[in-house]
Formats: structure tokens, sequence, C-alpha cells
């Protein structure tokens, strides 16, 4: 998917998600108070007035868009940073989906819809693991994909820690989804929670190392 069409996606998408934050402020009581932050078991946490919590998201998704448009043009190790479109494409399209998930959710109570606590969860298992999947298609760059000193200065380092990387944010995104549909109690959904999260990035940080050090070894002797 070219940067093109993604940034008519993500305008459509912050178009969409300033309509739906306007009409929830026209249906709720001038002293609303709307969910801004869930915890890792998926329970709303904190919380502020309606038209900053529902423009929140208007703005996330906004800013992320205009960051991720611009990446393409800064990267200095890829022309356009084609050889990890797909990565950066992934990323693109799956935060843009968290935040019209986080927009449903603010506004909900305005709409009186009930949306299940566990929805953050399900849709960053599902990103983890779509970006897993992309991992292996990345290229050496310094603003997608796992960036270690040793990854950015070795292909070679790059190709085997996103290989692995792959598999482990494919695990710690199945980890989460786990969590967010088995039935458990809130303090067993969010360890699960962050166990997945250093499931799925501390083990390409260390082999990145050890790919290193062994190829080191190898050069010194």
């Amino acid at each position: 998917m070219h940067s093109r069409s993604l940034v008519i996606i993500s305008a459509l998408v912050v178009g969409l998600l300033a309509a739906i934050a306007m009409i929830a402020l026209l249906k709720l009581p001038a002293d609303a108070q709307l969910p801004v932050h869930w915890s890792a078991a998926g329970k709303a946490d904190r919380f502020a007035e309606a038209w900053l919590a529902l423009f929140v998201p208007v703005a996330i998704a906004a800013g992320l868009s205009g960051l991720l448009a611009i990446l393409p043009y800064i990267e200095p190790l890829q022309d356009r940073m084609a050889g990890s479109a797909s990565l950066l494409a992934t990323a693109w399209v799956g935060l843009l989906a968290m935040m019209v998930m986080t927009q449903v959710a603010v506004s909900a109570p305005a709409f009186s819809v009930h949306v299940p606590l566990t929805l953050h969860l399900a849709g960053l298992g599902v990103l983890m693991v779509a970006s897993g999947n992309a991992l292996p298609k990345s290229r050496p760059g310094f603003f997608v994909g796992i960036r270690t000193p040793w990854t950015l200065t070795d292909t070679d380092n790059w190709i085997a820690t996103h290989r692995l990387g792959s598999r482990t944010m494919i695990a710690g995104g199945m980890l989460i989804m786990v969590a967010s549909v088995v039935p458990m109690t809130p303090d067993s959904r969010g360890s699960l929670v962050m166990l997945a999260l250093p499931v799925a990035v501390v083990p390409p940080i260390v082999f990145s190392w050890w790919f290193w050090r062994r190829k080191e070894g190898a050069t010194w002797n």
C-alpha cells in the first residue's frame, strides 16, 4: 500500500473520529466524564472531561499519521523506506484501527452502547500478530523495526533478529488475545498481558546482541 493511499485513509479515519466526537458531545451532559486510560486488565482507570476524552483519539490519529507520512522522506538508510514498506503500512493501519477502537470505547456511553472491557486488548493482540507477520519483510532503518546497535550496523543481524522477533511478537500477541477472550480475574488478565510484552520484546534484543558477539568472536578468531 502506497503512502498516498495511507494518507487518504488516515484523513478519512480522522474525519470519522472527529464526527463521532462531535455527535457524542451533543448527546452527553455538560459534566460528563469519559475514560482516557485502561489498565492492563482492560478496565478504565482514568477519566477526563468529555470534550478532552473524545478529541484525544482524533489528535493522536492525526499526529501519528503525520509522523508516519514523513518517515519515508527522512529515512537515511533506505530510499523512501522501500525495504520496510510492508511493516510501515501494517503499523500505520494497525494504529489507526486502535484509535477507532479507542474512540468507540470512549464514546460508547453517549450512544448507550456496551463495549467489552477487553476490546483494547483484543485490538492490541491483533496488531502485534500482524506486525510480527510483517517484521521479516523489513530491512535496516532508523525508524521502523527492531532497532538495536547490532541490527542497525549489520544486515545479517537485522534479518536474523527480525525472523526471531516475528515469532516472539506473534506469540506475545496471541497471549494478549487469549487474555481478552478467556474468562479470568482482572488480576490474572493483567498478569498475562504483562507477561506477553517481555515475551514479545526481550528475546529479539538479547538475540541481536548474541548474534553480534558470535560474529565478532568468529572475526577475532
